[in-house]
């Protein structure tokens, strides 16, 4: 029986992070993970290149059934404070768009980091290893392939169901039931969107087309909006706006997508139309790709040859007012093995915002992809699992 302050069960972004303050603030740590390969979501992550954190990063890019919960971890380790961590162990990186942080070289680098974070508070490392159960008493007692561990405090950043290929598991829920705490149920997040194949059809030629868009979907504190790149595909769309606004989504809602943002079609057309001898599809593709161009025209019934001055203004209209006002209900998503997090997870209800420690189970915590808080696309689901590790960490080292 081996015995320590704390076990950390999840080797991810997060879990290596708490294990690392902990260690380096004094406590015994043992941190456990099933995976044969080290952080592989890290690993793969931006491109190969790491995406680590957004500058910009704050509650506002967060979604929650709490949108208030993320406030407290966030304000006490900030992007600025990673930043500070990259730049210590010389880390080069750049910013990519919209305060998104990348790498310059690779993701190992921060694998390697935090490894080395982990190296210098002394964490004790029980990899590959299954976790059978848990039992809890005086202290938590971790039934392990590797035998048994007793630890003062539990920490769980197993993360969410997302990309099952590289060992995603629903252990945190499981655990998380089995003490008696709400889970709000998991869905995927950060996810190309799908359509019915009658549907989908005539824009089904045109993979791989993309341009800027703005999607929007909801309403009220629920409404979400992006403008970002689009991108079709054989059964659907995808792309950052789409990822983005996915989030958002919830079936049966529909998508309106303005194909022209900040551009006003109809009025554009109809200026166009006295006197010319232009093709319709020649005007179009004058603002938008020219395979979508003739797409849109054939879907509104019109044939590549038509020209613009014959159509009548009502019909203009319908087609102008489509590209800025594309209204189309999404069939679903590709699902986990596409999705870059997991929306949900463990309630909000259940934890302390300061702590992530179990309200009902004093010594249980749960951080990262785990707890129902999902970031934006672009560096927020990281900044969460650095700040909510770090006020973990710190919440067990102020109670030694």
């Amino acid at each position: 029986m081996e015995n320590f302050d704390v076990a950390v069960i999840g080797a991810g972004a997060a879990g290596m992070m708490c294990a690392a303050v902990a260690g380096q603030r004094g406590l015994r740590v043992v941190l456990i993970d099933h995976a044969t390969r080290l952080a592989e979501k890290i690993r793969i992550s931006g491109g190969g290149r790491c995406n680590f954190t957004n500058r910009d990063a704050g509650p506002a890019n967060y979604l929650s059934d709490n949108p208030r919960f993320c406030r407290s971890a966030l304000a006490r380790y900030t992007p600025q404070d990673f930043v500070a961590l990259v730049k210590r162990h010389r880390i080069a990186f750049h910013e990519k768009h919209k305060g998104q942080l990348f790498c310059d070289a690779s993701s190992e680098q921060i694998i390697d980091m935090l490894v080395a974070e982990c190296e210098a508070g002394r964490v004790q490392w029980r990899r590959p290893v299954q976790v059978h159960e848990v039992r809890r008493g005086a202290s938590f007692s971790i039934s392990t392939s590797a035998g048994e561990i007793e630890a003062r405090a539990l920490v769980v950043a197993t993360g969410g169901l997302s990309i099952p290929k590289i060992g995603a598991t629903d252990f945190a829920y499981a655990l998380a039931r089995q003490f008696g705490l709400e889970i709000v149920e998991p869905r995927p997040a950060l996810v190309p969107l799908t359509f019915t194949t009658s549907g989908w059809d005539p824009f089904a030629a045109l993979s791989g087309l993309a341009l800027e868009a703005s999607v929007s979907t909801g309403a009220g504190k629920s409404r979400g909006e992006f403008l970002e790149d689009l991108l079709l595909t054989h059964r659907g769309l995808s792309g950052p706006a789409i990822l983005q606004i996915s989030s958002f989504w919830s079936l049966g809602q529909p998508l309106n997508i303005d194909l022209l943002p900040a551009f006003d079609a109809v009025e554009w057309l109809l200026a166009a139309k006295p006197g010319s001898k232009k093709q319709l599809v020649t005007q179009l593709s004058e603002k938008l790709p020219g395979r979508l161009a003739e797409t849109w025209a054939q879907v509104h019934g019109v044939t590549p040859q038509t020209r613009l001055a014959d159509l009548p203004d009502r019909q203009i209209r319908a087609l102008g007012e489509g590209l800025n006002r594309w209204t189309i209900t999404p069939a679903g998503t590709e699902g986990w093995r596409k999705a870059e997090v997991t929306g949900g997870g463990v309630s909000t209800s259940e934890l302390s915002s300061a702590s992530l420690e179990a309200k009902r189970v004093p010594g249980l915590h749960f951080i990262g992809e785990a707890v129902d808080v999902t970031g934006w696309l672009g560096g927020y689901n990281f900044q969460w699992a650095w700040a909510s590790a770090v006020a973990a960490a710190q919440a067990l080292a102020e109670r030694q």
